[in-house]
């Protein structure tokens, strides 16, 4: 008879073998340990796989030769970036790979108000994708990763803007609480705090770099994270790259205000300014060529910078050769000259130099890490890439000598500060030795949901049949888990088990090939069968906020404070004894699918509620002239088998919905229906209104639902959101009749927003546009960034300007680089942005059509406006256009290239660089005006 176990999170350490690091402690310390860091921020813990397809110097032989250099070393460093692609990753990746440095990198942001070239997603589901990438690329640079609490609110010109959005001690706080899990040695940063740094949050990047410095070994400063077990730290030295632009005589070059300013730099330890600039210490050769990796430092770091493809789209590898990066230093504590040869100069970062920790230790602790160091630099001395076992012998023992010296430490006489800081480097030690005896003798675990068994004579050639992606509470489902011996060193299984977030239980089968021996070349596999209970936690961020207004995301856990993502919902974890040591491996659950083009596609399982309903766009307005609204709710299945509820709206006092009440049936899992409502509002005025969408199914309600945010070939993640759409009453008219299209470009909810104003778009492809099939329409609408999101729109862009010279209406939304296809000559300036929501805006031509019919467009229409005023405007165009607006920055020129408007032919062209395609979606009334306006103006006969 199986037994029923209950794992909740990384606390079931009992069982599954996931401990923190340290000789033999009880139930009760592991809990508690595992409880103040679950998300296991300070790397003292074995790390479960994420996916099964790795990179191949993170296994094997290369493998082991880098984690051979980690363990003979106790350097440790932490850059902070304000957002992801800010990294110098070259740098992290000769430090961590070359060197063996502990690495790591706070990212306060997830750069939220980035653009996006790869899918639509924005705001806060951008800063998803951009975190998957973000640690897609952190698995080549070899580094582990942490987040502040900040959002990207859009480019900020000034520390000053993005410190009034953030709150100087918010950011700190991250900051400060990130270096005191980490306990780096060494704090870097790309961004020197000044006005080189450009963007407004990279300065602030900077700033906190240097003010950590101080700040995390003072147990005064943010004493709530000591009173919840974290200690002080003070990190040895910190640096900051030279900044990017050079002083010359004309001073110092902003780039976020293209201006110059005086050569200042302030120095955020000592507080003191200086008109020098600051000069090298330390120079990275992230050229120097690794055999290891087979390439250099730089190109492989570039294979990661790559895979961040919504800002970059995806980029080349450069050219093998020498390439420094120089580094200034801000303070230190320790002794050293002026030319460094590395962050560590004047530092023992030799293991023995632990024993700088303890100081008054003399009895033990320099000996016996003398000890382990001896062993790993025997491990070192066989090292043979064709037989990496040969070092296997030497890692046990190294392990075994470190559990005996952590229990050594633990029952000392020593401080509790002297334990806390020894405890940690060898804990993280401990991890190394763990993860190098994994790579000596090949092990490996391949864990994921049993799919439909196939028997068939090529299924020995598969990895398994299809499973489902997503499990949703009450479901029940196997899991299959195979371990595997690539050496000829034999090893026992001693313990397999599931580790889950989600609250399930499992039949303890996987207790029968406990003590089986696992030979060369060899597998052992084992099953169990998952149940999660009714009241199952969904996968969702820890992170959220109530609305983009508000820039910073509230954490409800305090334990997942810089963490980067939720825990997953189940990982396998499996313990193997090798000669009398313990050894981990743990890999999150795997989901799979097959993709044409792709191959099978692997996702860590994740759990989702049964129904999610949506309302999507989440915003609009409704016009106060409108008799009856469309509102559509759409409902998604998750539901194992067919599912029937059903779904209504509630609606603001006086309102009414037909029908009342929609049935849905969706036949399997992965289905959904748009279930549509027509709405009639009572008595309308210009405010804002709420209504919710409510499915109801098994007896529950369901308010909420999720996007799936990403793009072929990144990791997906869910982004909850309630099922409410905020409608805004709003005095705003379109000309009647108008025949839309609509060709998409990089992502955007313009389309979805239009039906707000009763046009109903077509959706244009570039097979129209290229064959001009375009002449049954009013308008034609390009989505943003449209010429980068089709490579053939510009050799078809003659089809345009005809369509325009023939009668139609032309709308450009914004684009970037190299863009000149309008009918006149325009070129984009170099300070093409206004980045302040609320710059004032200037009707200079107020009779312009655009802006006089059919809604009188006033100052008044851009209040509200979240984020930006616009991106891309505009610097020089051809006397033919006419710009109706200007904004400004403040201390910026003029900017009157947000807006162009120039008659062709019978028909009109415009460009609005404007920002509408983040204001339709947020239900901006203005930015509906405006539109309306733009798509009204062939029927104005003005354009023609």
């Amino acid at each position: 008879m199986t037994s029923q176990r209950v794992f909740a999170g990384v606390a079931a350490v009992s069982v599954m073998g996931l401990v923190v690091a340290g000789g033999v402690l009880s139930c009760q310390e592991l809990r508690d340990a595992a409880r103040m860091d679950r998300a296991n921020l300070a790397a003292e813990q074995v790390k479960a796989a994420v996916g099964v397809r790795g990179i191949a110097a993170n296994d094997g032989s290369a493998a082991l030769w880098q984690s051979l250099v980690k363990l003979r070393t106790r350097a440790s460093l932490m850059m902070i970036v304000a957002h992801p692609d800010d990294e110098d990753g070259g740098m992290l990746t000769y430090e961590a790979r070359g060197q063996g440095a502990h690495v790591a990198m706070l990212t306060l942001t997830r750069g939220e108000g980035g653009q996006n070239l790869m899918s639509a997603d924005f705001d806060d589901a951008l800063g998803l994708v951009r975190t998957q990438e973000l640690l897609a690329a952190g698995r080549y640079m070899g580094i582990d990763q942490m987040w502040g609490t900040e959002v990207d609110f859009g480019f900020s010109k000034t520390k000053e803007e993005a410190l009034e959005n953030w709150g100087h001690d918010r950011v700190l706080y991250d900051a400060v609480r990130a270096v005191r899990l980490y306990r780096p040695l060494v704090v870097t940063a790309v961004f020197v705090g000044g006005i080189t740094d450009g963007h407004g949050q990279h300065q602030v990047s900077g700033e906190m770099a240097q003010e950590v410095f101080d700040a995390a070994g003072d147990p005064k400063v943010f004493p709530d994270q000591i009173a919840a077990g974290l200690m002080p730290w003070s990190p040895l030295k910190v640096y900051a790259r030279e900044p990017f632009f050079s002083v010359t005589s004309k001073g110092m070059y902003d780039y976020a205000t293209g201006k110059y300013a005086p050569a200042r730099f302030y120095n955020y330890v000592t507080k003191e300014w200086t008109t020098e600039t600051p000069k090298a210490n330390v120079t990275v050769p992230e050229g120097e060529y690794s055999p290891v990796l087979g390439m250099t430092y730089l190109q492989f770091a570039r294979m990661g910078l790559g895979l961040q493809k919504s800002q970059n789209g995806g980029m080349g590898i450069p050219a093998a050769g020498r390439f420094d990066v120089a580094y200034h230093r801000y303070a230190s504590r320790v002794k050293t000259g002026e030319e460094e040869k590395s962050f560590f100069d004047g530092v023992d970062v030799t293991l023995t130099g632990m024993s700088s920790l303890a100081p008054g230790e003399t009895t033990f602790l320099k000996q016996d890490l003398a000890k382990i160091d001896g062993l790993v630099g025997q491990a070192v001395g066989v090292y043979k890439i064709a037989a990496p076992e040969k070092t296997a012998p030497f890692l046990r023992d190294g392990l075994k000598a470190t559990d005996e010296l952590i229990a050594k430490v633990e029952g000392s006489g020593l401080t509790d500060r002297e334990k806390y800081d020894l405890l940690h480097e060898l804990r993280v030690k401990r991890v190394q030795f763990n993860d190098a005896i994994v790579q000596a003798l090949g092990l490996s675990l391949r864990a994921q949901v049993a799919g439909k068994a196939d028997n068939g004579p090529f299924a020995r050639f598969g990895d398994g049949s299809d499973t489902f992606v997503t499990a949703v509470p009450g479901q029940s489902f196997g899991v299959q888990i195979r371990v595997a011996n690539g050496s000829k060193v034999p090893v026992t299984l001693k313990g397999a088990g599931l580790a889950s977030n989600a609250g399930a239980t499992f039949d303890d089968a996987g207790a029968k090939a406990e003590g089986k021996s696992v030979v060369s070349g060899e597998a052992c596999d084992a099953s169990f069968q998952v149940k999660l209970p009714e009241d199952a936690k969904v996968t969702r961020p820890p992170f959220t906020r109530p609305g983009i207004e508000q820039s910073y995301y509230d954490v409800a856990d305090p334990a997942m404070r810089n963490a980067s993502l939720p825990l997953p919902a189940l990982t396998a974890w499996v313990t193997l004894d090798y000669d009398g040591v313990e050894v981990k491996l743990g890999q999150e659950v795997q989901t799979l699918h097959r993709v044409t083009g792709q191959g099978t596609v692997y996702e860590p399982l994740v759990v989702a509620p049964a129904i999610s309903v949506a309302v999507s766009p989440s915003a609009g307005v409704v016009p106060l002239t409108e008799k009856t609204l469309m509102v559509s709710a759409k409902v998604k299945s998750n539901v194992k088998g067919a599912a029937t509820g059903t779904v209504k709206l509630e609606l603001p006092k006086g309102w009414t919905a037909s029908p009342e009440k929609a049935e849905f049936s969706l036949a399997k899992d992965g289905d959904s229906v748009d279930v549509p409502f027509v709405v009639t509002p009572g008595k309308m005025a210009e405010k804002a209104y709420t209504m919710t969408a409510v499915a109801r199914y098994g007896g529950k309600e369901y308010r909420e639902g999720y996007k799936t945010v990403g793009y072929a070939g990144l990791l997906p993640a869910n982004l909850y959101r309630p099922a409410t759409y905020r409608a805004r009453g709003a005095d705003v008219k379109v000309a009647p009749g108008l025949k839309v299209g609509y060709l998409p470009g990089t992502g955007d909810e313009v389309q979805a927003s239009l039906e707000n104003l009763g046009v109903h778009a077509t959706t244009l492809t570039m097979g129209d546009v290229a064959a001009g099939k375009l002449s049954g329409y009013d308008v034609v609408v390009l989505g943003v960034r449209a010429y980068a999101a089709h490579p053939g729109l510009a050799a078809a862009n003659g089809q345009l300007l005809q369509y325009a010279k023939n009668g139609g209406v032309v709308i450009v939304q914004y684009n970037t680089s190299n863009f000149d296809y309008g009918p006149y000559p325009y070129s984009l300036g170099d300070a093409e942005k206004v980045v302040d929501e609320k710059a004032p805006v200037r009707l200079v031509v107020p009779d312009s059509p655009v802006l006089s019919w059919p809604n009188k467009i006033t100052e008044r229409d851009f209040d509200g406006w979240v984020e930006e005023r616009g991106h891309g405007f505009m610097g020089t165009w051809d006397a033919q256009y006419v710009a109706p607006l200007e904004t400004h920055d403040p201390g910026q020129d003029p900017q009157k290239g947000g807006l162009l408007v120039a008659k062709t032919g019978k028909g009109a062209y415009v460009y609005v660089a404007l920002a509408l395609y983040r204001e339709l979606p947020e239900g901006v009334p203005g930015a509906y005006r405006l539109f309306a306006n733009l798509l009204s103006l062939g029927k104005s006969g003005a354009a023609k």
